[in-house]
């Protein structure tokens, strides 16, 4: 029997979504096209069902489609998520009727970009709202009652968005897929002590390591060493997006502090990554972001960036830079930049 043929869409149903254009997939075409990996350990042949995506279009049977989209989800659990694979999921989804799925699968790009920092948050509210405003019929009502969803995630309503959310069953779901992290994600805000909700959500980490704000919400919701560890590989994703501040500001409670020491708190990947620009470009000024940790009172960050740094007081020119700060400096940061550049 001839399998049905399915016309590979371009985001009709995703047309509020400002950013769901060509440019936005070029960067991961650009490196899939030319044969080479995305990953040292990643063979071709993970990619080549993304490949067969791209040239098989306008057309694909059902079974191409399902093949393409647990190739994407493969990438993304080896721990690859190159900008557009949202968007490709998404239209290959909605070429197979799945309409749900579609929505959730743009969302999470777009989710996505905005914990880096890549957009701005009224523009993935935006998104939403204009695809609320699609016509109904032919299913498209799935695609509304999806965003509707969305919408009451992002705003922080989480019972209004677990329940609709409880309503929608995409057509083709992996136990790791988007629409279950944000129903977990629901479950975990209203009840931070839901152990069967916490151990699912760790359970899929494998699928969001480069997805900041998994690792934000299960910073929120998760104790201590479970938490700090989730904070700081959002930080280290993300420095300078969204969730780093209250990130931190979860690093400086667990290391003893006050969320006013937050804002001074760096992880130590981020220490070790300063230092070694400083050292790379020869320039002791590179140094200055972790000057504000080092006048903290005594913690293991501020205690791990000391002995760094001391590291460096061999060095002339770093030494002198040290030398120079603690004859303008008071106090503890005084003492500590003694220390460092005088032993």
């Amino acid at each position: 029997m001839k399998q049905k043929k399915f016309k590979v869409l371009p985001g009709l149903f995703l047309k509020g979504f400002k950013i769901l254009t060509a440019a936005a997939v070029l960067p991961f075409f650009a490196c899939v096209g030319r044969g080479t990996n995305v990953a040292k350990d990643i063979p071709v042949s993970k990619v080549s069902a993304v490949i067969a995506a791209r040239d098989e279009a306008p057309s694909l049977d059902l079974e191409s489609i399902l093949r393409i989209l647990e190739e994407l989800a493969e990438l993304e659990r080896a721990g690859i998520y190159q900008p557009g694979m949202g968007f490709i999921e998404s239209g290959l989804r909605e070429s197979a009727g799945d309409y749900a799925g579609a929505v959730f699968a743009a969302a999470k790009e777009m989710a996505r970009a905005y914990g880096f920092g890549q957009i701005q948050f009224n523009d993935l509210l935006q998104g939403l709202k204009m695809t609320t405003t699609l016509e109904e019929g032919d299913r498209k009502e799935h695609a509304v009652y999806a965003a509707m969803a969305l919408l009451a995630f992002f705003e922080s309503r989480w019972n209004d968005a677990e329940k609709m959310l409880l309503d929608i069953l995409p057509e083709f779901e992996e136990p790791d897929d988007f629409y279950i992290w944000l129903k977990l994600v629901c479950a975990l805000e209203k009840n931070s002590d839901d152990r069967k909700s916490g151990s699912a959500y760790r359970a899929i980490r494998a699928r969001y390591t480069q997805f900041p704000e998994y690792w934000y919400r299960g910073a929120r919701v998760f104790s201590e060493l479970t938490a700090a560890d989730y904070a700081e590989r959002c930080i280290n994703l993300a420095p300078e997006g969204p969730f780093s501040g209250e990130c931190r500001n979860i690093l400086a409670r667990f290391a003893g502090l006050t969320d006013r020491d937050g804002p001074s708190i760096r992880s130590k990947h981020e220490i070790e990554d300063c230092i070694a620009q400083a050292v790379k470009e020869a320039n002791p000024k590179l140094l200055a972001p972790l000057i504000p940790l080092l006048s903290l009172p005594e913690n293991q960050y501020t205690l791990y960036a000391i002995g760094a740094l001391k590291s460096l007081s061999s060095v002339s020119m770093y030494r002198e830079y040290f030398d120079i700060l603690a004859g303008s400096s008071k106090g503890r940061l005084a003492d500590r930049l003694v220390y460092i550049s005088r032993g």
